[in-house]
């Protein structure tokens, strides 16, 4: 099949395949999976211009709202820490769409900028699994063996298998929300963090993601979890969130800017066609990657974004050498 926005002659059976398998993996982790579409976009597709970053996020903007319906519908969404991420990325991603078209429309130097800082914060999402902070592994550890316990209850309760998702006891309360701070209490456990620190990652998150067409989840879930140290089970829905808000707002603004002469001569229209069989595997991907956190390990989900973190650095910093 030919897709004539973009040129891609592909089946158009192996997209939504691509994507389901690939936001499965990711979407535990607050991911959704996009960062991973574009380099297989680029490698295997030979889709290189510039209107790959809106294709991108048309997958966002289909594939979240399954994973993300199940993290609100359980109760686990941090809503101020998902609040401040929107707030912080709209006007990044305007702005990187901008930059984009117009200063970058080769992006290797930034690209190789942009793995050195996930390299870094995958390497301490290793190092957590060795000698990190052991009084935060002590807390991580003693919840996963929370949830493993209470699942195990409920299987030992019932016949059925555990469908209702996370005991409603086990949900994200907001215990403070100001400009300063950031408060919220889940199992028991209370976790806070300064309320700029998320604005200004999100802020430069939204450039990334503006310019990629990634929405961000890939920065700044591995952020929350390996340096303020909240819960996987925590930052995963509101990650999600805030990359499906500003995906919405990137697509239009560069379906906006291709209606000008600059936009249409950078060829930056997005490919809904493409991008949508992307998102309706991804869609599936995502609500099934949702569901399937809660019977994993944190270490396990550490250890998938680290993974992913890391080869996505290597990417982007191979590519600059090579």
């Amino acid at each position: 099949m030919h897709f004539p926005v973009s040129g891609v002659d592909i089946n158009p059976l192996i997209p939504p395949l691509v994507a389901f398998m690939l936001s499965f993996l990711t979407a535990p982790a607050g991911v959704s999976g996009a960062f991973l579409l574009l380099p297989f976009q680029m490698s295997f597709l030979n889709f290189t211009s510039p209107s790959i970053s809106p294709t991108n996020l048309i997958y966002n903007i289909v594939a979240i709202p399954g994973g993300l319906y199940r993290f609100i519908r359980e109760g686990r969404m941090a809503w101020p820490l998902a609040w401040v991420i929107i707030v912080g990325t709209l006007p990044g991603v305007f702005l990187g769409a901008w930059v984009r078209i117009f200063y970058l429309p080769d992006p290797e130097a930034f690209k190789l900028f942009v793995g050195c800082v996930l390299l870094y914060l995958g390497i301490r999402l290793i190092i957590e699994f060795t000698d990190g902070s052991k009084k935060q592994k002590s807390h991580n550890k003693a919840l996963d063996e929370k949830f493993k316990e209470r699942v195990a209850q409920k299987k030992a309760n019932t016949s059925k298998q555990v469908a209702a998702g996370i005991p409603a006891d086990v949900i994200v309360l907001t215990k403070t929300f100001t400009f300063r701070k950031i408060e919220y209490e889940f199992w028991g456990e209370t976790y806070s963090f300064p309320t700029m620190t998320i604005f200004i990652l999100a802020l430069v998150v939204g450039l990334i993601g503006g310019i990629y067409g990634i929405g961000g989840g890939s920065i700044i879930a591995p952020f929350c979890v390996s340096i303020l140290n909240l819960p996987v089970y925590t930052v995963a829905g509101a990650a999600l969130f805030g990359t499906f808000l500003t995906s919405v707002a990137g697509v239009g603004f560069y379906a906006i800017l291709s209606t000008t002469s600059s936009g249409a001569s950078a060829n930056v229209a997005p490919d809904l066609l493409l991008g949508s069989l992307f998102g309706i595997g991804g869609l599936a991907g995502t609500y099934c990657g949702a569901y399937a956190q809660k019977f994993l390990k944190e270490t396990i989900l550490k250890g998938i974004m680290a993974a992913l973190v890391i080869l996505l650095a290597l990417e982007y910093i191979l590519q600059f050498f090579f």
